[in-house]
């Protein structure tokens, strides 16, 4: 959060820079917003390769443990990419790919961060077996242990847009996609809710019977964190807390600037009680699917989705309701479909 804060007091005085008529703000936090950066990167590249070491003179690692030298090299070379990011050439030709300006510390920031984060949680994934830690020792999630886990990512989202440094709130909620959806846009939000609902049970049985042991493992870290949140409560809160924060984060702050495909990335390794599965992937393509929500329509759309989607989830969907379910689906399919064809979703720069 300080690095999010600095980079906004960075980006404030360098637009400050730009014109005359704007106050004059000191140039040093510009210096100390590359300079945080770049401590960034080299504190994640100095622990990999103090792990890296450590692996090597003495292997073995700790209960779970698959390779510890995994870890540490994959941190090493994600403080080494997060370091590129502050070659001027490097944002320039990311520019390219991305809807980016090359010049901003805020944007340069969001890089950092989310190259260090998709890195950390890689080499986690990948030198320890976190399905069999979380099935046997993770403490079941609370409702509230669930509104604290997720707040983090509302309070990046709103300081990332530059909350009272660059930004009115008002500002920020437009800046952020967090519109009054038009009636239009909460039946495509619902009828994509259904659909998502539907392609992700069907990727869960393909994970069960393409990858059986992975999947038990994945169904055993879920019931062991989320176990004590199937009542009505602790469905609200799964629904509306990681509908609410994630989507302000990911689809309303980061996307309009990394774009859908990374945002997705960074947002599917987020989710690591599903560890290296077609669960995974699925939230993946999910992702895409509200981060084309997003762009055609605002952050509110994709977080009606989200919140509906988490719900069904959480309720379920079985025996007699099948038939019911099916139908209200194909109406509010066919509601968004023509909405989305009709051009009566309004115009598309609705949110920027």
């Amino acid at each position: 959060m300080p690095v999010i804060v600095v980079a906004n007091l960075a980006e404030r005085a360098r637009l400050a820079q730009r014109t005359t008529a704007g106050p004059s703000y000191p140039m040093g936090w510009t210096l100390a917003g590359w300079y945080l950066l770049g401590a960034v990167g080299a504190a994640c590249a100095l622990l990999g390769l103090v792990t890296l070491a450590a692996a090597l003179v003495a292997p073995g690692g700790r209960e779970y443990s698959s390779s510890p030298a995994t870890y540490g090299a994959v941190i090493l070379v994600t403080g080494i990419a997060a370091g590129t990011i502050l070659l001027p050439p490097t944002r320039r030709e990311l520019a390219r790919f991305m809807p980016i300006d090359p010049d901003s510390v805020v944007h340069a920031t969001a890089l950092v961060l989310t190259i260090v984060l998709v890195g950390m949680q890689l080499a986690t994934q990948l030198a320890v077996d976190l399905l069999a830690q979380q099935a046997r020792s993770a403490a079941p999630l609370a409702p509230l242990d669930l509104v604290l886990q997720e707040l983090p990512f509302l309070i990046a989202a709103v300081l990332g847009a530059g909350l009272l440094i660059r930004r009115r709130p008002a500002a920020v909620t437009r800046r952020l996609g967090l519109v009054r959806p038009s009636a239009w846009q909460v039946l495509l939000a619902l009828g994509a809710a259904g659909a998502f609902y539907a392609f992700g049970l069907g990727m869960d049985a393909l994970g069960h019977a393409v990858t059986v042991d992975v999947a038990r493992k994945v169904d055993a870290a879920n019931q062991r964190l989320f176990g004590r949140l199937d009542d009505p409560a602790g469905i609200a809160t799964i629904a509306l807390a990681a509908g609410i924060c994630e989507e302000t984060l990911f689809r309303g702050a980061l996307q309009p600037k990394l774009g859908i495909v990374w945002t997705s990335i960074v947002f599917a390794v987020v989710h690591t009680q599903y560890g290296l599965s077609l669960d995974t992937v699925a939230v993946f393509i999910l992702a895409i699917g509200l981060g084309l929500l997003r762009r055609v329509a605002n952050t509110t759309t994709s977080t009606i989705c989200h919140v509906a989607y988490n719900a069904l989830v959480g309720v379920g969907v079985s025996g007699a309701l099948i038939g019911p379910a099916v139908a209200v689906e194909a109406v509010l399919a066919l509601g968004g479909l023509t909405a989305v064809f009709t051009g009566k979703l309004g115009s598309l720069r609705t949110a920027p």
